[in-house]
C-alpha cells in the first residue's frame, strides 16, 4: 500500500469511529449543525456569485423551486411524503409560518448579498443565533445561563465587527 492509501483508510476509520462515538454519547446533532454550517456557507459564496446582473428576488424564487424539488424527492426517497398528510392543523400552523418566515429570511438575505460583501452580510445574518436563543428564552422557556450569555454577547460582537471593518 503506498502512503496515501494509507492515511485515505486512516481518516477514513478515524471518521468512523468519531462518527460512531457521536451517535452513542447523543451527539449526532453537532454533525447535522456542521453540516448546516458548511452548507450554509457555500450558499453565500454560490449565490453571491449567481446574483451577479439577477434580480435578488427572482434568484430567491429560482432557489426556493431548486430547493422544493430537492425536498420532494428526499421525501419520495425515504418514504416520508404520506407524512404530511398526517400533519394536525397546530403543526401544520407553525410550519407555515416557520416557512413564511423561512422565505423572508432568503429573500432579505439575497437582497442583502446583492447589495454588500459577503463578509459584510453573512455575519450579520448569522446574528440569527442571537435572535434565536433569545426567543427560545422568550418563546420556549429555555434557560438563559451566564456562559449563554456570553457566548450571545460575543456573537453579536463578533458579527458586528466583521461586518464592518
Amino acid at each position: 500500500m503506498s502512503l496515501p492509501f494509507r492515511i485515505k483508510e486512516n481518516f477514513k476509520s478515524g471518521a468512523e469511529i468519531i462518527i460512531k462515538m457521536m451517535v452513542k454519547m447523543n451527539m449526532l446533532w453537532l454533525i447535522y449543525a456542521l453540516l448546516s454550517a458548511l452548507t450554509a456557507a457555500l450558499v453565500a459564496i454560490f449565490s453571491k456569485i449567481g446574483l451577479q446582473g439577477v434580480d435578488s428576488i427572482a434568484a430567491t424564487g429560482v432557489r426556493a423551486g431548486v430547493m422544493f424539488g430537492a425536498i420532494v424527492l428526499l421525501m419520495l426517497a425515504t418514504g416520508k411524503i404520506n407524512v404530511v398528510t398526517t400533519l394536525d392543523s397546530k403543526s401544520l400552523f407553525f410550519i407555515v409560518i416557520g416557512g413564511l418566515a423561512g422565505a423572508s429570511s432568503w429573500i432579505f438575505y439575497f437582497l442583502a448579498l446583492e447589495c454588500g460583501k459577503v463578509s459584510q452580510a453573512v455575519p450579520i445574518d448569522k446574528l440569527s443565533v442571537v435572535f434565536a436563543i433569545i426567543f427560545a428564552a422568550i418563546f420556549l422557556g429555555e434557560k438563559l445561563t451566564l456562559p449563554t450569555v456570553l457566548g450571545v454577547a460575543l456573537i453579536t460582537a463578533g458579527g458586528i465587527i466583521i461586518a464592518l471593518t
